[in-house]
């Protein structure tokens, strides 16, 4: 085999700036308990696995492995879906597709996995219930339709025990592949037929595991055999027409280590492709999604004539675009790295679109195939917590994703089914990307943000303890859409990367340096404390917060910092042991004098979760701070910023009584929050500083994609104003946006 890789271009496309031309843009997302019953549990598990569109593009349907059920979707108003029920099967469901009136779906009903059985469910959707079977004897895992709708094509897996010996192969009964015609809209039970895959692959031939199918026009099957690490084609005749093997890899830089740092100067031996999902690009070629399972997993995509010659491979140009948008899983890095599931292929207009699902950093990478050679990424697209599958609907210009993570706890996200429409609009999303840097620069988890006097255009980001082995400084020009990293600063003690620090609050010291606000968590024994570093990072003081405080310290530190004439104040997450229920501490500490002092902030009420502060900043005869619960979705409620008077901040002694200050709300974010980019509300709005024009930015923590949607939303509010709709969001995304000299609107109201 012989591999062209990607063109450069493709890394550079998302340089080229917002043109108004035709993207891809979130207009609605729904979580998935929404089709739940009145009076259910809403707090059990649920999912939304492999998502398919009627004949029609005006219902969906989506698998739910773990409430054992098809979900139901209206979306022919797509920016305002409709829960329409969940369907309960007798077994796992595992794929979904709709001819007609009828949605045909894989159910697995095995006992074990040493006695695999399945079949496939009829389910009308007029009456939602399910009205037919046939046994397909094995565990399905999924289900491809023909395009003329006369056949479909079902993997039987029969997958492997992991648990069992060293997880290998073989471990039989064997798969194989299902054929079975459809008849005046139904399965031909009867006609089922069995095609053998043994033999075929050089990994265990005696065990293969299929894994994905897909058919062409022309009635032609592709199957990945993805434990075997290899790939057939089955004519329309149901023989085996050609098979070979998926081949390996050799990735160069990479990040191979899982040690709290973004480092791309690695590289690995040949990892085996292990290819999961496949899809037919044209009558001859298809593309196929690396996952790996076993043994590989070579983190991209590869474009394959279907005679087994390799056109393209993507490699680690992918990965690459993925960091640059803050979405790198970085715990993933010894393993499989972004991890890429599926991909879907359809025309939108005279565009052939191929869309990649990356599990793992959450997102959908966009690729214009004009020539299948030469694939050009032309947008990524946020996607909820490990997309599993896609479907296009070009008739309608949508795009649809199923989430299928559901974290379910402590407010946390859930599984959604999120929809995108193509038109002829700026791209909403990244917001904030390192391409175009000198040198690629990973980044993530920005739970601070600063200005710089004099540095117009510029604002500086840190990140937190999920990069603790490299704490950064970040530094961003804000003039241009979207806004670019274009240096990363890290933070060093004694010449190497400083250690146990949890970034949390950044403010300039006004001489190229900054003071930083290091959350401490004495259970891992990093220090609550004030930071000061220099113009290139090092650490030149270390002010530990004094005895009389930490005697009551919790987990929940300093989120923020500001600078006050020679005063700096720090704003404690939430109460420590001395605190009364509801009120937090603003510390201040006088560098002149070397002494402590604070006073008392009264929290909103608190929910259904805990009430915090994420940030404090300076403008004019006030201090801002962002005062949060820890919900996400329909369940966030506070989401806002706050001002009080810098005449009202007058610190008390630590050991007497504490002054209540008076606080004002100046800014709910939550409509923002929904409004921008049309997904679920996010948790962490972490940073708020202020340009050097007086606007006011503000910037959310992705916690490093770990356990979160990796979304980071960076945008510009213009003058600190309470929302009146829209407008005053739009400046990010908005013709204005890309003129580094154009201004929000502003109204009147607190500056």
């Amino acid at each position: 085999m012989t591999a062209r890789l990607l063109s450069a271009a493709s890394m550079l496309a998302l340089l080229a700036g917002p043109a108004l031309s035709e993207s891809f843009n979130r207009i609605a997302s729904i979580p998935v308990i929404a089709n739940m019953a009145e009076g259910e549990d809403r707090a059990r598990a649920s999912s939304a696995e492999i998502v398919s569109a009627s004949p029609d593009g005006m219902t969906l349907i989506y698998t739910d492995s773990p409430l054992g059920v098809v979900g139901l979707i209206d979306i022919r108003d797509p920016r305002a879906p409709k829960p329409l029920g969940n369907v309960a099967l007798q077994g796992e469901p595992t794929t979904a597709h709709i001819i007609g009136t009828h949605a045909f779906v894989g159910v697995n009903t095995s006992e074990s996995r040493a006695k695999p059985s399945g079949r496939l469910a009829v389910v009308d959707l007029d009456s939602a219930a399910e009205v037919a079977s046939c046994d397909l004897g094995g565990q399905p895992d999924s289900v491809a339709v023909a395009p003329d709708g006369s056949f479909l094509a079902v993997a039987i897996e029969n997958e492997r025990d992991e648990e069992a010996g060293d997880g290998g192969l073989p471990q039989m009964p064997a798969g194989f592949l299902a054929k079975l015609p459809i008849r005046d809209g139904m399965p031909d039970c009867a006609a089922l037929e069995r095609i053998d895959l043994t033999g075929l692959a050089g990994i265990a031939p005696e065990d293969p595991e299929p894994e994905f199918v897909d058919i062409n026009e022309a009635g032609e099957i592709v199957v990945t055999l993805q434990e075997n690490n290899h790939i057939a084609v089955i004519g329309a005749d149901g023989r085996v027409a050609a098979h070979f093997p998926a081949g390996a890899v050799a990735l160069e830089n990479v990040d191979t280590r899982t040690d709290g740092r973004l480092d791309f100067s690695g590289k690995t031996d040949p990892i085996p492709r292990e290819p999961d999902g496949v899809k037919w690009i044209d009558a001859d070629h298809f593309v196929t999604a690396n996952e790996g399972d076993w043994k590989g997993g070579s983190r991209g995509f590869t474009i394959w004539n279907k005679d087994g010659t390799v056109v393209s491979e993507s490699g680690a140009t992918l990965e690459h675009a993925i960091a640059e948008i803050g979405h790198y899983p970085e715990k993933r890095s010894k393993s499989k790295g972004v991890e890429i599931e599926s991909v879907e292929f359809a025309r939108f207009g005279e565009t052939p679109y191929l869309f990649v699902l990356s599990e793992r950093a959450s997102v959908v990478a966009v690729y214009d195939l004009t020539d299948p050679a030469a694939p050009q990424l032309t947008q990524i697209l946020p996607s909820g917590i490990s997309p599993e599958g896609a479907v296009a609907i070009p008739a309608r210009n949508l795009f649809v994703t199923a989430n299928e993570a559901d974290l379910g706890e402590d407010g946390a996200a859930r599984a959604h089914v999120m929809i995108f429409e193509r038109s002829i609009a700026e791209p909403a999303y990244p917001m904030l990307t390192s391409a175009g840097a000198d040198g690629l620069i990973g980044w993530g988890a920005l739970g601070a943000l600063a200005s710089a006097p004099g540095r117009e255009d510029r604002l500086f980001a840190a990140s937190d303890s999920v990069y603790s082995a490299m704490p950064s400084i970040y530094e961003i020009d804000t003039g241009t859409k979207p806004a670019r990293i274009v240096k990363q600063t890290i933070v060093t003690r004694g010449g190497d990367p400083a250690q146990k620090l949890d970034i949390e609050g950044l403010t300039s010291d006004g001489e190229g340096g900054f003071w930083l606000a290091n959350e401490g968590d004495a259970a891992k024994l990093v220090p609550h404390a004030i930071l000061h570093v220099n113009e290139t990072g090092e650490i030149t003081q270390e002010i530990a917060l004094p005895a009389v405080l930490l005697a009551h310290q919790t987990r929940f530190g300093a989120e923020g910092i500001a600078k006050v004439g020679n005063t700096l104040w720090v704003a404690m997450q939430r109460e420590w042991g001395d605190d009364p229920q509801g009120q937090v501490k603003l510390l201040a500490y006088d560098l002149d004098a070397g002494e402590w002092g604070a006073v008392r902030y009264p929290l909103e009420p608190k929910g259904e979760g805990w009430m915090g502060l994420s940030e404090i900043a300076v403008k004019g005869g006030h201090a801002y701070v962002i005062e949060r619960d820890n919900l996400i979705g329909d369940k966030a409620a506070v989401k806002k910023i706050f001002r009080v008077a810098l005449a009202d901040l007058q610190p008390a002694p630590l050991d007497g009584e504490l002054p209540v200050v008076a606080k004002e709300e100046v800014r709910d974010l939550i409509p923002e929050l929904r409004a921008l980019t049309n997904g679920y509300v996010v948790d962490k709005v972490e940073g708020l500083a202020f340009d050097a024009r007086g606007d006011a930015w503000v910037v959310t923590d992705n916690d490093g994609v770990d356990d979160s949607s990796g979304e980071t939303l960076f945008w510009n509010l213009g003058a600190v104003m309470p929302w009146a709709g829209p407008a005053p969001a739009l400046p990010v995304n908005s013709a204005a946006g890309r003129n580094r000299n154009a201004r929000p609107p502003r109204a009147p109201g607190p500056g």
